[in-house]
């Protein structure tokens, strides 16, 4: 599949922070990985390896001095893109006391309310009703800002979904939908359970703007979030994207994906969201083979860094049990 990147419209230091920062991700996750399988990370821990270019372009498009983010458990790239502190974020991994829950939140439950980074939530579909209270909250304040609510295409027949676009459009609220459709809920290819295959048209039934995005293209990705986001903000018109992504890894970590072919994963591999950002900058002067090398390496200096922090941070101690919960 070929895509054509327009890169003529944006500046030279915008397009390399959106590649610096999915690079990041690789790495980070990577890296994560690794550290469960040496059993530093326990419980869940949910990849984004494949999938970077749909939190990067689209946070890429807001502004989160005034604007929010909600998301799934598979929540370490939404983190990484609202600014949150790489070591920070292995340190809530392993459990530890310097992790931005305490380490009582781990790899599904990352937060930040100064960066507006709401979750990070491991039941499924369970969040899209509270972006819908905060977009709610941001109108009835007469505020300027929108609520970015990312879900999987598992999420797409839950009752919360259907009910929160539905109040959405009839209070009319400034909240941006976005499913990450990577094409499996679990270990199930989305077109064996949904009579719909074309998610983006269920948008039609509640009045809502809808239109299915290229997840690998990060542009594409930027702009389409950049228009739903201008029509939520300017007219307070919710808007529902499918984004169409692919995860290279599995579901979790205890997923070996066996239920893929490998013609299909190669396929998506050859559709990398890095690696066709990079070529069409390398392809436009905009950066060489080397200086790409060197953000490859820092990414991986960074991530060695989080390790390292959340090798050296505290343990919660046991007292902390009692500590931030309402009885």
């Amino acid at each position: 599949m070929s895509r054509i990147f327009q890169l003529e419209k944006y500046n030279k230091e915008f397009l390399l922070g959106l590649l610096e920062e999915m690079v990041l991700m690789r790495r980070f996750e990577e890296k994560a990985g690794q550290m469960y399988g040496l059993q530093k990370i326990g419980g869940f821990c949910h990849l984004y390896i494949g999938q970077e270019a749909v939190a990067t372009g689209s946070i890429a498009a807001v502004d989160l001095t005034k604007d929010y983010v909600l998301t799934t458990y598979r929540d370490h790239g939404h983190a990484l893109s609202c600014g949150m502190d790489p070591g920070v974020l292995m340190a809530e991994l392993y459990g530890k006391v310097t992790g931005c829950s305490k380490g009582k939140g781990g790899s599904m439950h990352l937060f930040d309310k100064e960066k507006h980074m709401y979750g990070g939530h491991g039941i499924v579909g369970s969040h899209i009703p509270l972006a819908v209270g905060i977009a709610l909250k941001i109108k009835y304040k007469e505020e300027d800002g929108v609520v970015l609510c990312y879900f999987g295409d598992g999420a797409i027949h839950q009752g919360a979904f259907h009910e929160s676009l539905n109040m959405a459009k009839v209070w009319n609220l400034p909240v941006v939908f976005i499913c990450e459709n990577n094409q499996y809920g679990m270990g199930t290819n989305f077109e064996r359970v949904s009579s719909v295959h074309d998610f983006y048209i269920m948008g039609d039934s509640y009045g809502i703007p809808g239109k299915q995005v290229d997840g690998m293209n990060v542009l594409e990705v930027y702009e389409e979030t950049l228009e739903a986001a201008k029509r939520a903000r300017d007219k307070g018109i919710p808007s529902f994207l499918e984004v169409k992504t692919y995860r290279y890894k599995g579901h979790s970590m205890s997923d070996p994906g066996r239920y893929r072919t490998r013609e299909e994963l190669d396929e998506y591999r050859n559709q990398d969201p890095i690696t066709l950002l990079r070529d069409a900058m390398v392809e436009h002067n905009l950066i060489t083979e080397d200086e790409y090398k060197a953000i490859d390496q820092q990414a991986k200096i960074e991530s060695n860094r989080a390790v390292e922090f959340a090798e050296n941070s505290e343990e919660p101690d046991l007292a902390a049990l009692y500590e931030d919960i309402l009885v």
